[in-house]
């Protein structure tokens, strides 16, 4: 299994743990992702709600609390360390600035196109910045932006299938289209990296994400040409996973049945695990009388179904009677709570067999 070079970060294992929020993926998991030679992800998305229970100053308040979790994560680990930004948040600018000071090798951005992600770097900044895509479209368009609004080019690209976990970068109906399967994304987007690459003679590695579970997955992809994988779900049923025992459990007790496709109200599809919650929601039996914490630039509190802030911190709490736990296709896959060692333990040797197969 080749190391994954971005810039000249050096990751011994080409695994990137997916960023999820709200509270799922923080310092604890992160630093153990990175001590294994992954690269580990603190997701930001409401961050600031963890530990309170007002909902005042709650721009501060993230700025806060991703300072704190950048920093518990660096005294955990000397591997890499990334942060996972969502452009559509209200306090998007506040949030990058304060990664890039904190020193954050690798801001992954996503949930839109962050064209103007590298306006905030400076000449001493070491961070990379590594966009999101669903298409080759947007890769491309990225691409040509940053290049000519900065003289920059993305540092390394995820590119993610509609078998992810979380919102989607894809509309409903196109979910199950044959263009959009994570094979056929990944080509399309290596077809772009290569371009830029004889262009300018700058290679953009390419992180394959959505629906990869297992070391046999990865050995598909590093196979076709990625360079990386990008997982999520497989790190939830773990110890160092930051959620409560009831979410995790969530997983452990999910059948490929409990899975749904649900509508965000950030405006995109999500894919969630179905419980009473959501079903309540969809019945009108949720919606929120003001907004209290003006998180999401897309959300419309007057016409949501319900506050997806409050709906996630409360099931990073383990009140999922109160909420709900996004996830990608693989959950039901998930039998018992592991440990990230383990994990990457049986990654390794499922990696290895299937290479050993081909």
């Amino acid at each position: 299994m080749r190391s994954l070079q971005i810039g000249d970060l050096t990751i011994p294992v080409p695994v990137v743990q997916g960023g999820m929020g709200i509270g799922v993926s923080l310092s604890g998991l992160a630093s153990a992702v990175a001590n294994m030679g992954g690269i580990g992800v603190i997701s930001s998305v409401g961050i600031g709600l963890i530990g309170y229970e007002t909902h005042r100053q709650y721009r501060q308040r993230n700025v806060e609390a991703i300072r704190r979790e950048i920093r518990k994560a660096r005294e955990r680990t000397r591997g890499v360390l990334g942060v996972n930004i969502m452009s559509v948040i209200t306090n998007f600018r506040d949030m990058v600035r304060t990664s890039i000071d904190e020193g954050i090798d690798i801001i992954f951005a996503g949930a839109g196109l962050p064209l103007d992600l590298p306006g905030y770097l400076d000449k001493e900044s070491k961070t990379k910045l590594v966009p999101i895509v669903s298409s080759a479209r947007a890769a491309s368009i990225i691409s040509k932006k940053w290049k000519q609004n900065y003289d920059y080019l993305p540092d390394a690209i995820v590119v993610e299938g509609p078998k992810a976990g979380g919102h989607l970068g894809f509309k409903a109906e196109a979910l199950h289209d044959e263009a959009n399967e994570l094979e056929h994304l990944v080509d399309d987007v290596l077809e772009v990296t290569r371009s830029v690459e004889v262009r300018y003679g700058q290679k953009i590695p390419v992180i394959a994400a959505g629906g990869i579970y297992n070391g046999a997955d990865m050995h598909q992809f590093l196979y076709r040409g990625a360079d990386a994988v990008q997982m999520g779900t497989r790190f939830v049923a773990t110890e160092e996973c930051d959620a409560s025992d009831a979410f995790k459990k969530a997983f452990v007790d999910a059948d490929e049945q409990d899975i749904r496709i649900i509508k965000s109200p950030v405006g995109l599809p999500g894919r969630s695990l179905s419980n009473s919650f959501l079903r309540e929601a969809e019945q009108g039996k949720r919606r929120p009388t003001v907004c209290r914490h003006h998180c999401i630039k897309s959300c419309n509190p007057k016409t949501t179904t319900y506050c997806i802030a409050d709906a996630l911190i409360n099931a990073y709490n383990g009140n999922m009677d109160k909420g709900f736990a996004f996830t990608g296709v693989n959950a039901g896959k998930v039998k018992g709570i592991s440990t990230v060692r383990k994990v990457f333990d049986q990654l390794k040797e499922e990696y290895q067999k299937a290479r050993g197969n081909l």
